[in-house]
């Protein structure tokens, strides 16, 4: 996996506060993508002072979807692309498991690996095996179906 620079996550997705469950994306290709993501206080993922697991999964999807989200806002030479509208769907969750809920202050670093991927001319439908861990434990490891579509 690549590791450049630090970049920022709203670059690849159209998710914005209160919403967006990642901060920054630490390394990107083609086929994988690691991210990070400080849980505050005043998160909407909370449930007694731990992130739940709608949370967990959701910072799943937005991070896989960065490895697909990228074709739709660069182009080939990594040049962004302007007025880029799209919708993004999760379509399935698959061998969820929830190894642990994280509390508030901890970081979370999750880690996508494209598995398939099929594109048609303003859409991709894709598989990612993904995990996510804390500095002292493995909190979820899951595969992620995504639909994505520019409008």
């Amino acid at each position: 996996m690549v590791n450049t620079k630090v970049i920022e996550i709203q670059n690849y997705l159209p998710h914005r506060a209160p919403m967006l469950m990642v901060d920054i994306i630490t390394a990107i290709n083609t086929d994988s993508v690691a991210t990070l993501f400080e849980i505050k206080a005043d998160n909407i993922f909370l449930e007694n002072g731990r992130f739940c697991e709608a949370g967990l999964m959701e910072n799943a999807a937005q991070t896989c979807s960065a490895i697909v989200g990228q074709t739709f806002f660069f182009d080939e030479n990594h040049q962004e692309r302007q007025n880029v509208n799209v919708l993004g769907f999760i379509s399935a969750m698959k061998k969820v498991e929830i190894l642990g809920l994280p509390h508030v202050g901890e970081t979370l670093f999750t880690e996508g690996k494209l598995i398939s991927r099929m594109d048609g001319d303003d859409f991709s439908i894709c598989l990612i095996a993904v995990t996510t861990r804390t500095v002292t434990q493995a909190v979820l490891k899951a595969e992620v179906n995504l639909f994505l579509q520019k409008q």
